[in-house]
């Protein structure tokens, strides 16, 4: 059964991108058919996989402006079982133009529904932000997963986060739901303070995922040689905290 996987924090710097990356890499390291969709107009997923934005010729925002079909926009990566939608320098226009459309919620879920079945998973990269690029991808989504990178500011706008997930929920699409939080960028040296760790689980009680991802230099340096941790420093610390967020994210889906 496919599953469509949002990463989604409207706050910029928090490892989403990062994430969004090397989670679909090292589930199609486990053998799993991934489409990774880049509905970031900063298209920071596209060139962290080797696509540059004036080189590719067209990706989400075509499909959304009905210019072409989505297995049209659909480009293979140099990871075996990962294949991208890139995002264009066009997608930054497109929260303008979908406020016109009629059913403008559900446009990408409906793009998305076209090629659901050919996926193990589908990963989007949410924009950071909640506009109507974000919405697409909630409604789209089968669940939720929540960058928190580990800083005691981290938390200040989860709250509005929710809300908006709320919404979605109450008047869109009651089944959306929160496959956890993952907490990134995490230093050892500075320790998260015990009233942080417990107000995020007065967030999400039962969702809060064992994998915990470092922050480490080669994690920061790989997406600026196109590639992800797997293929710039595959036995790395930052390399396995992903493959554990795969895993773990595999266990979750099996039981």
């Amino acid at each position: 059964m496919s599953r469509v996987i949002a990463i989604v924090n409207q706050k910029g710097g928090v490892g989403k991108t990062t994430t969004a990356m090397n989670l679909a890499a090292h589930l199609a390291e486990l053998g799993k058919f991934v489409l990774l969709l880049d509905m970031d107009p900063q298209g920071n997923a596209s060139s962290g996989l080797g696509f540059t934005k004036n080189e590719i010729p067209y990706g989400i925002y075509e499909a959304l402006a009905r210019q072409k079909r989505l297995h049209d926009v659909i480009f293979n990566t140099t990871h075996e079982g990962l294949r991208i939608i890139p995002a264009t320098a066009n997608l930054a226009g497109a929260n303008i133009e979908l406020v016109d459309m009629e059913d403008r919620e559900r446009q990408l879920f409906n793009l998305i529904e076209e090629v659901k079945h050919a996926y193990d998973y589908i990963i989007i990269d949410c924009p950071p932000s909640l506009g109507l690029l974000t919405i697409n991808s909630l409604v789209a989504a089968d669940e939720l997963l929540i960058p928190v990178q580990a800083e005691y500011y981290a938390l200040e706008g989860l709250g509005q986060l929710l809300q908006t997930i709320n919404l979605v929920r109450e008047h869109i699409k009651p089944e959306l739901g929160i496959l956890g939080a993952v907490i990134t960028m995490f230093d050892k040296r500075t320790k998260l303070s015990g009233d942080v760790m417990d107000q995020l689980y007065q967030y999400f009680p039962d969702t809060i995922f064992r994998s915990v991802i470092p922050r480490t230099v080669r994690l920061a340096e790989a997406p600026s040689f196109g590639q992800t941790i797997l293929q710039y420093d595959p036995k790395g610390k930052g390399s396995r905290a992903y493959e554990r967020l795969a895993m773990e994210i595999l266990e979750k889906h099996n039981n």
